[in-house]
Order: C-alpha cells, then sequence, then structure tokens
C-alpha cells in the first residue's frame, strides 16, 4: 500500500529513517481530506436532489440537528486534527534533535551553488559525499540570498536566511546518488540550484576519505592552529579561566546567560553566529567587542575552530596562568591586559 500511494503520488524513494514516517502522515491526511471532501460533495447532491424546489413559491422546510449530533460532529473533526497536530509535533521534534553522535557538516548556501565543509577540514561544490547508516548535521547558512536545501528523497527541506545559522540532520538508509534542489525562489538561476548527495557504503566512505586531503588528522587540533593564527586566543582561553571573552572550556553544549537575561544552548549553530555576528548575543558580564570573522574565516576553518570548543565540552578547568582582570576604560571598552 506503501508503494502504491508512493507511485499514485510520483514520490521519489524513501531514502532516510524518517522519510516512511513522514509519508505515512503524508498519506492519512490526504486519504482523510479526499474522504472528507468526498462526503461534502455526496451530501451537497443529496442536497440538491432531496431539497429541490417542486412548485412555484415552495420554500425548504426548516430542519435542526440534535445537540449531542453537534457535538459529536465537532469532537470528532477537533479530535483528528490534533492527532494529526501530535503526529506532526513528534517527527518535527525528531527531525529537529539530531542525535549526539551525528559527524557535522558545514552547508553554505550561494547564487547557486551549494558548499559543504566536512569534519576533517576538505571542502566540495554541489556534491555531498557521507557514509550510509550514520546520522549527519547539517550547520547551515546563506551567502546572499534566502535559499532552501531540499532533498526530496530524504523527506528533508530547511530554509536558510543570510546571516542566521541553522540545524538539520539525515540518516541514509541505503548507497545511492539523492538529488538536492533548492525550494525557494533565489533568482534567475533558481531552477539550476541542483546538488547531489552521494551515500557510500561504508568501505566505499573509507577510500573516498582516504584519497581526500583533509587538512588535520584531527580537527581539534587543526582548530587550535586556526584558533592562534585568527588570534581567538588573544580573548578565549583553553584552560577554564575567563578572558575578555568567555572560556571554551565547558562551552559547547552549555546553557549561556546573555544580556537581558536570555539564555542559548552553545551548538554549532550559535557558535558559528557567534563567529560571523558577536554583537547579536552577548554573553552576560562580558563585553562587545569582538569584531566580525565574516570574510575571514572560511567553512574549513569555522568547522575547525567549532570541533575545537567541542573537543574541550568535557576538559577540566586548570589554568595554567593567572591573567589579570580586565579593567575597563571611560570609554566603555576593555583594556588589554599587560604581560
Amino acid at each position: 500500500m506503501n508503494d502504491l500511494l508512493r507511485y499514485l503520488l510520483n514520490l521519489p524513494p524513501e531514502a532516510s529513517t524518517y522519510a516512511r514516517d513522514v509519508d505515512l502522515l503524508h498519506f492519512w491526511v490526504i486519504a482523510t481530506t479526499m474522504l472528507g471532501a468526498t462526503f461534502v460533495f455526496v451530501l451537497a447532491i443529496y442536497f440538491v436532489v432531496a431539497h429541490r424546489r417542486r412548485a412555484v413559491g415552495e420554500t425548504t422546510a426548516r430542519t435542526s440537528t440534535p445537540l449531542p449530533q453537534e457535538i459529536f460532529i465537532i469532537a470528532s473533526i477537533l479530535g483528528l486534527f490534533i492527532a494529526f497536530w501530535v503526529v506532526g509535533t513528534l517527527q518535527y521534534d525528531r527531525m529537529e534533535a539530531p542525535p549526539p553522535d551525528a559527524m557535522t557538516v558545514y552547508v553554505t548556501a550561494k547564487q547557486w551553488m551549494w558548499k559543504f565543509a566536512y569534519p576533517d577540514g576538505r571542502s566540495s561544490l554541489d556534491v555531498l559525499t557521507v557514509p550510509t547508516g550514520r546520522p549527519v548535521k547539517l550547520v547551515m547558512t546563506s551567502r546572499d540570498v534566502i535559499h532552501s536545501f531540499y532533498v526530496p528523497a530524504f523527506r528533508m527541506k530547511q530554509d536558510v536566511v543570510p546571516g542566521r545559522y541553522y540545524t538539520a540532520w539525515f540518516q541514509a538508509t541505503g548507497p545511492g546518488d539523492y538529488a538536492i534542489e533548492c525550494a525557494e525562489l533565489c533568482g534567475v538561476r533558481h531552477s539550476k540550484m541542483l546538488g547531489t548527495v552521494r551515500v557510500l557504503s561504508a568501505d566505499d566512505y573509507a577510500r573516498w576519505l582516504d584519497g581526500g586531503a583533509p587538512i588535520s588528522a584531527d580537527l581539534a587540533d587543526a582548530g587550535r592552529l586556526v584558533a592562534a593564527r585568527r588570534a581567538c586566543l588573544n580573548c578565549h582561553t583553553l584552560d577554564g579561566q575567563p578572558h575578555i571573552g568567555p572560556t571554551w572550556v565547558g562551552l559547547y553544549g552549555s546553557q549561556v546567560p546573555l544580556e537581558g537575561g536570555r539564555t542559548i544552548t552553545a551548538d554549532e549553530a550559535y557558535l558559528t553566529r557567534s563567529m560571523m555576528d558577536p554583537q547579536v548575543d552577548i554573553v552576560a558580564g562580558f563585553h562587545g567587542v569582538m569584531p566580525t570573522y565574516r570574510g575571514a574565516l572560511d567553512d574549513p576553518e569555522v568547522a575547525a575552530l567549532v570541533e575545537l570548543i567541542r573537543s574541550l565540552r568535557d576538559a577540566p578547568r586548570a589554568p595554567t596562568i593567572e591573567l589579570p582582570p580586565v579593567v575597563p576604560q571611560a570609554s566603555g571598552q576593555p583594556q588589554e591586559p599587560g604581560p
């Protein structure tokens, strides 16, 4: 029955772990609405025939529905709506919560291409290569206009807005090439903004990894090099001490208090946004002096820095030296501490 309905609706194969559940909800909603529409259509024909005017001046007799019957009809429709809402909400929560062991890939949308940065530092254009049977988390943004990352076979779609960062995930169930489309009108070549998710078996994926040129065997080590080269360590520490900026020890996954009383989870999207738009979410107790790194950091460097911060999640807080306090100047800007 599932294959028949997919054929009738011209849907692509179900190629992700949650695609079948999405289709089942899809089929139930379509079947219910079609049955409802058919019932209303048949009822309308019945009323046209049964209550047609048979003589000049004839009026339709007054009819009324018993209150219990009205309550039953309303409750049934409302209950059906709530059931669909509950099932859809549970599916949405599952699709928005990547497994903790998911492999992170950074996705940048740009007229008219998709750029991917992998955990080991390599990058590719328009072809996302992943292993089968392993969850993959996508951290996505756009460089110019609104795009929408859509993989029909996975039943996943995520809009990406310039200046903001979003996460989505999938787990492919079998090897193959699956089309990527842009589901948001993004310009004159919108229909040509295509890509491919290439899902490989474990052995083929291992061979693909061996044939590449990663920047480092350990992305966290590469992140240390990037942090030193980009002067991140002038303001952030790797030993637990707060400095001009928050320490990176224990930061990933924590609840970060922000100015104004809000809190936010320090996930990949937050960390990436903090590098590109540091004035958006200023951590409580710190001054908003960090410059933007938009255009200064490329995608592999961002991935390396995030992986470094992730690796420090459970690191011990063991300050190696005592840093002097940051003394604000008259202008309200922090002053660099002395040596």
